[in-house]
């Protein structure tokens, strides 16, 4: 049995490590995360996680995870910007406002794929040009769904949450320890030796 992080997020990998586990395997699923027309950010979330859990080659008792993170401002998707200009579209769109930040989650072990959905609910404060700018300037946004991450710079202009911070991050903890358990994964094994 192998326990596969289908993931190339450095942060999946360090929020794992706070529950003392180890991948024996990242591998990242090459999929087509575009949104279907009219796809809501929930449904779109857990449609691309259950995608990418089954697009990793794994043997039935292997334990392979998966997640998504997916930004949403109302029905609006807010992936990955492609530029620099997307990015400043997004924040914009995000100055002094609450959206959600839903993560998906997904374990498949013996066949089965067990899933779960947290949404947290995240407000940005009001961004000035000269924060805005000066926050493209560090890159930081690249790779980001809604073109930021609480853990990096732009924790500084998010002022107040309701739900998990680790879901906002990309990985639940509580709820992927959870999933994790079922399938008779020892947690804190690392932490311990």
């Amino acid at each position: 049995m192998a326990f596969i992080l289908g993931s190339g997020s450095p942060r999946r990998l360090e929020l794992l490590a706070q529950l003392g586990i180890k991948p024996d395997r990242v591998s990242p699923p090459d999929i087509d995360e575009t949104p279907q027309k009219g796809e809501l950010p929930r449904d779109y979330c857990t449609r691309v996680t259950r995608e990418k859990v089954a697009a990793i080659p794994a043997d039935p008792q292997d334990i392979v995870l998966c997640a998504d993170t997916t930004v949403a401002l109302g029905r609006r998707i807010l992936g990955k910007p492609e530029n620099a200009a997307e990015a400043a579209e997004f924040l914009l769109a995000l100055s002094g406002r609450r959206h959600r930040v839903i993560t998906a989650v997904a374990v498949a072990h013996e066949g089965q794929i067990r899933t779960k959905v947290v949404v947290s609910q995240v407000k940005m404060k009001p961004l000035s040009d000269e924060e805005l700018n000066a926050y493209l300037a560090t890159g930081d946004w690249q790779g980001k769904a809604g073109a930021y991450a609480i853990q990096g710079p732009a924790g500084a202009f998010v002022p107040w949450i309701s739900g998990s911070f680790t879901g906002i991050v990309g990985l639940p903890l509580a709820e992927t320890a959870n999933l994790l358990r079922a399938t008779g994964l020892p947690l804190y094994q690392e932490t311990a030796a």
